[in-house]
């Protein structure tokens, strides 16, 4: 159970304590959030599962769910007093996993949640959020609000390095050897022509991630 991150979503700060208190015996790492607003989408692919309140101020769990169900690969389950079939038909329609109704037992929450980490098949959409800007990492992709950023494989690959290392930084010939490997026939100089192009093409969007450390060579911030 190491190592495993658990977010909890739910406006009743009470109910947040009492599943934090019950899951951290169990070794699980728990963060509470009692606003769906005050959720990054960046720091959502750090947690292996969701539970998530439906009736929620301002944003509801429902409408929560349907926003990031296609960018986060864990499971979402419900936690709710919605009990109508009607509503928990909606649930699992938008992606949620499961549901635990309230009032629940202590039990009863920590068999559903280790049954869904058991389980948890569901083939990876690799998906890397950062900088307001969404890397495919199947399709080796960069998008910014759903536009697609046309950039050379080599570009790409320099970016999705960098930014999976963000704050890492990493010289010419690090960065060289990991998008071309030893045998290419060039030197690591044309990496600052690539980056060139790469910042010239991002800040089309926004401003350039891509940041010179001068003497010793490039990072993501």
């Amino acid at each position: 159970m190491n190592n495993i991150n658990i977010l909890v979503v739910d406006d009743e700060i009470e109910i947040c304590n009492l599943i934090k208190n019950a899951l951290k015996k169990q070794g699980y790492a728990v963060t509470i959030r009692n606003n769906a607003i005050d959720i990054s989408k960046e720091e959502l692919n750090k947690f292996d599962l969701i539970l998530l309140d439906v009736m929620m101020p301002t944003v509801d769990g429902f409408t929560l769910c349907r926003d990031i169900r296609d960018e986060v690969d864990c499971p979402i389950i419900f936690i709710t007093a919605k009990t109508m079939e009607e509503d928990i038909l909606e649930g699992f329609s938008i992606g949620a996993d499961d549901y635990i109704k309230k009032p629940f037992s202590i039990l009863e929450l920590r068999a559903r949640v280790e049954a869904h980490l058991r389980r948890e098949h569901r083939e990876k959409q690799q998906v890397l959020l950062t900088n307001e800007l969404k890397f495919n990492l199947k399709s080796k992709e960069i998008y910014f609000n759903d536009e697609k950023i046309l950039l050379t494989k080599g570009e790409y690959k320099i970016c999705e390095y960098l930014a999976r290392h963000k704050g890492q930084v990493f010289t010419l010939e690090q960065i060289f050897i990991e998008v071309y490997g030893f045998d290419k026939d060039s030197d690591s100089s044309c990496i600052r022509e690539h980056i060139k192009n790469i910042r010239a093409k991002l800040t089309k969007y926004i401003e350039s991630p891509i940041t010179t450390v001068w003497g010793i060579g490039y990072k993501w911030i």
